[in-house]
């Protein structure tokens, strides 16, 4: 039977409390530095789109890199970041939470590591909710 290895790494990072989430400029720094901290090779700029609405108002952060992408979604009024960093490229999560502290210095911060992969069969398919 076929081995079922990682295909892919995936850091989630959800923040409370950050500074400069509403700073563009900021943001691109963060994921120029981010990109180089975590071996990765940037594909173009980093887009920053300001948009929504109420508490959803906020930049959101797309960075594609050779193995993928980073996406970011920060709110104005509560200070927090959701941040994704996906590669098939592993890299080391610590160094990538890192960066992040430096850049927005989070009171609150909550992380989550998944070594993501191919299912194999049928009973590797679930909802996983």
């Amino acid at each position: 039977m076929k081995e079922n290895n990682p295909w892919g790494f995936h850091l989630i990072i959800d923040a409370a409390e950050c500074s400069n989430v509403e700073d563009a400029e900021k943001i691109k720094a963060f994921a120029k530095d981010l990109v180089k901290r975590i071996n990765m090779v940037a594909y173009g700029d980093p887009q920053v789109i300001h948009f929504g609405s109420g508490h959803l108002e906020g930049n959101t952060l797309l960075q594609f890199i050779e193995t993928s992408n980073i996406i970011a979604h920060f709110c104005d009024e509560e200070g927090s970041c959701f941040l994704d960093v996906f590669s098939c490229k592993t890299f080391d999560p610590q160094d990538a939470v890192k960066c992040f502290e430096e850049h927005f210095l989070p009171k609150f911060v909550k992380t989550v590591w998944l070594e993501r992969s191919i299912p194999l069969s049928s009973s590797d398919i679930t909802l996983g909710i």
